[in-house]
């Protein structure tokens, strides 16, 4: 039975990470109620694994745009971490602090800043307290703390931690570590957010550049890669060269991923955003119509990323003189 509730919460990763979202949601709940099973027959053995199984369906839930579920099993796993580490000093607090950790990003996800961002700061202190400054954790904690502050629109905290988390990255784990690269195209982002394209720009291709060379053209981490040097070029006004690259990374991603992963939603979304940029209603709407329907198909009517496809659609349609709407277009 335990074996079964491992294999089961490996098997609910694999299906996320092909965009098979409902069933790894099925997977995760399933492998949660074998484990709360067993810690309720030998709790000292198996609440940690259930607390394991908790975090795996909160993340699920959060896919699915679930955020009050996702909180509710996400706190649940957190106080298992949080009584387990006051039974046995120091055995599990590398556990809590991945679990505040993602109860963080829930917040972060759901839009709530006023939750995310003290938690993302109590997880930074209490990473640099249990595992040091120079744990890979630490480095991810203090990445994440910087974006939590991005998305608050607060750049004058954001960018200095970006900075070192991506110094310290290149110190401890080196140049070519996917860590590393994560941390580069994060503060390129920071940089984009702020305006200084000057500075995100250059950071973008060394990103897309050693992300290539390091995991290959076809790694997820690439796509995103690509993304996110066309949104750089898009914000420059660079369009001649953003374009293309969205091109690319929509039609790499359906080849990878498949038409029903949410980067597929992503990088049609972004490509339709190029084609407004440059005018091309013509093109731009029937993709966010795509993207819109695809978006509610897969994530459902109220996930952020559907509301997102749907006000972009709305905006696109506001701009276009009613002969642009609905024409033909390429995919």
């Amino acid at each position: 039975m335990p074996d079964l509730a491992m294999s089961l919460n490996n098997l609910g990763t694999m299906l996320s990470e092909v965009g098979r979202r409902q069933e790894a949601l099925e997977t995760a709940a399933e492998a949660v109620e074998i484990r709360r099973r067993l810690a309720a027959e030998t709790p000292t053995a198996y609440m940690p694994d259930l607390a394991s199984a908790l975090n795996n369906l909160g993340n699920r839930l959060s896919e699915a745009g679930r955020w009050n579920q996702a909180r509710s099993v996400s706190d649940e796993s957190l106080r298992i971490y949080r009584q387990l580490a006051a039974d046995v000093p120091y055995a599990h607090e590398s556990d809590l602090v991945a679990s505040l950790s993602n109860l963080a990003g829930l917040y972060l996800a759901a839009g709530d800043l006023g939750r995310a961002i003290p938690l993302y700061e109590q997880t930074l202190a209490d990473s640099i307290r249990i595992l040091g400054e120079d744990h890979p954790t630490t480095l991810t904690s203090r990445n994440n703390h910087a974006g939590g502050y991005e998305s608050a629109g607060d750049l004058g905290r954001a960018i200095p931690l970006y900075e070192q988390t991506l110094a310290d990255s290149i110190r401890i784990l080196g140049e070519g570590h996917p860590a590393t690269l994560t941390s580069r195209n994060n503060h390129a982002g920071g940089y984009e957010s702020a305006g200084d394209l000057a500075r995100a720009i250059p950071l973008y291709e060394q990103t897309l550049t050693d992300t290539i060379r390091i995991l290959g053209e076809d790694h997820p981490t690439t796509l995103t890669s690509r993304n996110n040097h066309a949104g750089g070029y898009e914000s420059a006004g660079d369009l001649a060269r953003a374009i293309p690259l969205d091109e690319q990374t929509l039609t790499d991603t359906i080849r990878i991923l498949g038409e029903a992963h949410p980067m597929a939603l992503f990088a049609r979304n972004n490509r339709a955003g190029a084609y407004e940029s440059a005018g091309d209603l013509g093109r731009a709407i029937p993709q966010y119509e795509q993207t819109l329907t695809d978006g509610i198909r897969i994530l459902g009517e109220h996930h952020p990323t559907t509301l997102t496809s749907r006000n972009n659609l709305a905006h696109s349609r506001g701009r276009a003189p009613d002969k642009h709407v609905g024409l033909p277009t390429d995919s």
